[in-house]
C-alpha cells in the first residue's frame, strides 16, 4: 500500500514538473513570436480599427484605419471622410485601447495582399499618373495644395495650385521637390475610392 502511495506521488510531481516546463517553452515560444512582429504586422492585424496618431512634429489626430501599405498607412481623419496616407516614418506613436492592442498581438493574420505591397512611392505615383489634387503635409510648415506630377524612388514634384484649381499651367503658382522623408501626410482630395 506504501508502494502505491509513494508511485502515485511520484507521477503527480513528474506530471507537474512536465506542466510546468511545458508552460516554460508556450511562454518563451509566445515571446519568441512576438519578437518577430513588425509594425506592418500589427497594423495589418488591426483592421478598421480607431487610432489616435502622434507624428513626429507633435500633430495629432484621431482617425480610422482603412488600409495598410508596405510602409504607410491609409486613414480617415475623425469628421474629414478624405483618405490620408502617411508614411510610417512619420509616426511617433499610435494609440487605441487596450484589447485593439492585444488583438493586433494574434497569431492568425493573412498572408499579406497586394496592397499590403505596394510601398509610399508606388502610391504617389499612381496618384500623379491619375493627376488626382492632393494637400502635402511637411514637418514643420503649412500643407500644400497642388498635384504631382511625378514621384521618384525618394521624392515627389509637386505642382501648387488653389484647392478646386485643376492642375493647368495658369493655375500653378510654384513647384516643390519634397523627399519623402519630409512628408508627414498626403491627403487625396478626390476619387479616394479609386486609389485604394
Amino acid at each position: 500500500m506504501e508502494w502505491e502511495h509513494l508511485f502515485e506521488d511520484l507521477e503527480g510531481q513528474l506530471g507537474a514538473e512536465w506542466e510546468a516546463e511545458r508552460a516554460a517553452l508556450d511562454a518563451e515560444s509566445e515571446r519568441l513570436r512576438i519578437a518577430k512582429l513588425s509594425l506592418h504586422d500589427r497594423l495589418r492585424a488591426l483592421g478598421s480599427a480607431r487610432l489616435s496618431l502622434e507624428f513626429v512634429d507633435d500633430e495629432r489626430w484621431e482617425a480610422e484605419l482603412r488600409a495598410v501599405g508596405a510602409d504607410w498607412i491609409g486613414v480617415e481623419a475623425r469628421q474629414d471622410p478624405r483618405l490620408r496616407i502617411v508614411p510610417l516614418q512619420a509616426i511617433a506613436g499610435i494609440g487605441a485601447d487596450h484589447g485593439t492592442l492585444l488583438d493586433s498581438l494574434g497569431s492568425n493574420a493573412a498572408a499579406p495582399g497586394l496592397r499590403e505591397r505596394m510601398t509610399f512611392g508606388f502610391m504617389l505615383r499612381d496618384l500623379a499618373r491619375r493627376r488626382t489634387p492632393v494637400t502635402v503635409a511637411r514637418r514643420g510648415t503649412d500643407p500644400q495644395h497642388g498635384t504631382i506630377d511625378r514621384a521618384g524612388a525618394d521624392h515627389l514634384d509637386l505642382a501648387l495650385h488653389d484647392p478646386g484649381e485643376s492642375r493647368r499651367a495658369r493655375s500653378v503658382r510654384g513647384f516643390r521637390v519634397i523627399p519623402f522623408v519630409a512628408v508627414s501626410w498626403v491627403r487625396v482630395e478626390r476619387g479616394h475610392s479609386a486609389v485604394l
